[in-house]
């Protein structure tokens, strides 16, 4: 179970950090009307949208203990932003207004002003672990190999707000082109007797059960155990990428043989050809990736049980 704590009555301050981009638009009505609340219960609001100011003044109010929380107004690559540009212990929450928020369903937290507002009146602390890749943290999952050529060639077209029609251009495109490299995977946890290294063409290697592109894959995940969730898969071609697609929407990944799953504290990935990785559906690089789990580095303010 992960450590709950509530905040601090004195602790008045709430940042929302809001997409310029958002305009006079339904995003930016519902910070309006989140803040307008907020002052109904006389906590000070700051709207900002530069991420470092942002960075500033969640520092300088936690220092002091007058922080509640940052509210990040976006999905899973909002959640992403925050996370890495606060200091350790920060609370944070999401105002959802992405296209998965991934994150935000998995903590509960209901894509409305008025029940953000609950939250951060009445809402519970949970410290839950976070994911380290080559220096960037993230809260639910890494993917090297087709589903990370997907995400590098959508970031590549993208002009806006992207929908789930937004991902069919680049699907595509990575069927026709993409060539599945091995990746090589060791496994650098010092205390485990299982074999140290492996080879396949996909990896995936999960925080918290929660991916958009294949249900299921991540089952089990728990972001309070110290540990990250992984999965190689041994073969490439887009045959054998629907036959997971298919296991992984009737639960059978354990029956095949080129599937193998692992917890681990720290993996290493890497390729002797070029192979991208991604973090919570959003460009990570090119491999070399080494990863590992920092407990308890996310702070998250959730919704109250009652």
């Amino acid at each position: 179970m992960p450590h709950e704590t509530y905040p601090a009555d004195d602790a008045r301050s709430v940042l929302i950090s809001v997409n310029p981009k958002a305009g006079a638009g339904s995003a930016r009505q519902q910070v309006d009307r989140l803040a307008a609340l907020l002052a109904d219960r006389d906590f000070d609001t700051e709207i900002l949208t530069d991420l470092d100011e942002l960075s500033r003044r969640a520092e300088a109010l936690q220092a002091t203990g007058r922080l509640r929380v940052v509210v990040g107004v976006g999905g899973d690559g909002t959640a992403a932003e925050m996370i890495n540009r606060t200091p350790p212990g920060t609370p944070v929450t999401l105002l959802a207004a992405g296209t998965a928020n991934l994150l935000a369903r998995h903590l509960g937290l209901e894509p409305s002003p008025e029940a953000m507002c609950e939250t951060i009146v009445r809402g519970r602390i949970l410290r839950l672990d976070a994911g380290l890749a080559n220096g960037r943290l993230f809260s639910l999952m890494i993917g090297c190999g087709f589903d990370a050529e997907v995400v590098a060639r959508l970031d590549a077209l993208r002009t806006g707000h992207i929908g789930i029609h937004s991902y069919v251009r680049p699907i595509l495109s990575a069927i026709a082109r993409y060539g599945y490299p091995e990746m090589k995977i060791e496994w650098l946890d010092a205390q485990t007797s299982a074999p140290s290294r492996s080879v396949g063409r996909w990896f995936f290697g999960f925080n918290l059960p929660c991916y958009a592109m294949l249900p299921g894959l991540g089952a089990g995940a728990d972001a309070t155990d110290g540990l990250l969730d992984t999965r190689v898969f041994g073969r490439g071609s887009l045959w054998r990428g629907l036959r997971y697609v298919w296991a992984g929407r009737t639960g059978r990944f354990d029956r095949m043989a080129d599937c193998s799953a692992r917890r681990t504290r720290r993996v290493r990935i890497t390729a002797d050809e070029e192979v991208r990785f991604q973090l919570d559906g959003d460009p990570g690089g090119l491999l070399p990736v080494e990863v590992e789990v920092l407990p308890g580095r996310m702070t998250m303010l959730v919704p109250p049980t009652d």
